[in-house]
């Protein structure tokens, strides 16, 4: 592709980074004040949770939450040490894992909820009417890849 950027992409860009980067440096403070462990602990446990019967493939886990499949088998090896989650070998695919949330693990994520949820109203909810919220989920979600 060799279209050139406009300044106003370029620096739409710059200030998504450095937006995302900073808010979710303020999240992780919230959580690290109140004693709680990072946010993708959180995002890890919350999608095993509200996934059918609480449980779901670990590839699941990695599209859901984008971490990279590196970062999400040592962030499960922490979280099955923890108790928060076990591990079994898939009964259709020897090859994959399927996470099955614990009573641990649900209790750890509605503790930290709302810390997080505190967070996000403090740091970008009380900053956005409705509208401008509705608008940002719409224009995210057009740039969103599918």
């Amino acid at each position: 592709m060799t279209s050139k950027l406009s300044q106003a992409v370029i620096e739409a860009w710059a200030s998504l980074v450095r937006t995302e980067r900073t808010l979710l440096d303020k999240v992780e403070e919230s959580l690290k004040q109140a004693s709680l462990p990072p946010l993708d602990w959180y995002h890890v446990l919350h999608e095993v949770d509200r996934s059918p019967k609480g449980m779901m493939r670990q590839s699941g886990v990695q599209d859901r939450t984008q971490l990279a499949q590196y970062n999400v088998c040592r962030l499960v090896d922490r979280l099955e040490r923890e108790g928060l989650l076990e591990r079994h070998q898939c009964q259709l695919d020897g090859r994959s894992n399927v996470l099955v949330i614990t009573a641990k693990g649900r209790e750890l994520r509605r503790a930290m909820w709302p810390i997080y949820a505190g967070a996000i109203e403090q740091h970008f909810g009380a900053r956005l009417s409705q509208a401008e919220a509705e608008q940002l989920a719409r224009l995210l979600a057009k740039v969103m890849p599918s």
